[in-house]
């Protein structure tokens, strides 16, 4: 989806400071709730992304930057902007980050077990990767943000059972995660709509925005929510999948298989508590406003761990 309109004068103006042949159609490109994403074809035939971060201020876009480069130059599948004219990734126009991607041919990965398989591998990959001193400690989506949420709501009387339910969690939730879990830099948002493949294949991780530090049993769960459910339930042979695929790289440890289910519903309820975010507080009156509650109903379901 769009939030900035881009016109073909506007794409000319980066597509020359890449250097690359000049525009010949440009269309919006489906995925993505906080970005727009063009694809762009060229007059020589090839093609390029080009992306407007409309949510994130360009001092956090260069950051994310940094961190996806250092990602990419440790062999991890995710695609580095093209450099433009003085060595930089990107412009800022309208006080907004502009930035010209390779386009990865193939469509989002399917949530088949042989698929499942090769994204557990390439999360371990990830997972390997020597922490950058750059990336943040603290998981955007998760207590800071629901404290964030629960705070602002007591002090303009819009407490709702959704963030009282959060709260408690909160509160819960803190007490039952051992806080000495095996961590290091997670994606934190492995979702379908950041994961470029065909069946049976991983091409291109994306949008590494929720990077940071944590653990990375967290992180593996936080895909399960992602790719392991259909029809509101939890799917076991694609958690199967997913570990068999993670565990060909890297064994959990006890203490992480002991902590999956608390992991799990911390990775639910972040989830819910972004779309809660970005659906009833930051963009009201839209068909998404009640996107949170999938997750919440996923809280009482049996899981395959």
């Amino acid at each position: 989806m769009a939030y900035t309109d881009v016109s073909e004068e506007d794409a000319g103006w980066l597509l020359n400071a890449a250097g690359v042949s000049p525009l010949c159609k440009m269309e919006a490109l489906a995925g993505g709730w906080a970005n727009s994403n063009y694809l762009v074809t060229l007059e020589d035939g090839s093609k390029l992304v080009l992306k407007v971060w409309d949510e994130r201020p360009p001092e956090e876009v260069e950051q994310i930057l940094e961190h996806t480069c250092w990602l990419a130059d440790h062999g991890v599948l995710t695609p580095a902007p093209l450099l433009l004219d003085g060595g930089v990734r990107m412009r800022i126009k309208d006080n907004l980050a502009w930035m010209v991607m390779p386009y990865i041919e193939g469509g989002w990965l399917p949530s088949d077990a042989s698929s499942l398989f090769e994204l557990g591998k390439a999360q371990a990959q990830l997972h390997g990767v020597p922490v950058h001193e750059s990336i943040p400690t603290t998981f955007a989506i998760g207590y800071v943000l629901w404290d964030k949420l629960v705070k602002e709501a007591y002090e303009n009387g819009s407490m709702t059972p959704f963030l009282l339910l959060l709260e408690e969690e909160s509160r819960l939730l803190k007490q039952s995660i051992p806080d000495d879990l095996p961590s290091g830099i997670i994606h934190g948002d492995l979702y379908p709509d950041n994961v470029i493949g065909r069946e049976g294949e991983v091409l291109a991780l994306l949008d590494f925005e929720e990077i940071c530090i944590e653990a990375f049993a967290m992180d593996l769960v936080t895909t399960y929510v992602g790719f392991g459910w259909v029809n509101g339930f939890p799917v076991p042979e694609l958690w199967d999948a997913l570990l068999a695929g993670y565990e060909s790289v890297r064994q959990l440890t006890s203490a992480e298989r002991a902590a999956l289910p608390d992991l799990h519903r911390y990775a639910v309820l972040a989830v819910a508590a972004w779309r809660y975010w970005q659906f009833v507080i930051n963009m009201p009156g839209t068909e998404h406003a009640n996107r949170y509650q999938e997750m919440v109903n996923r809280l009482d379901k049996p899981l395959p761990f």
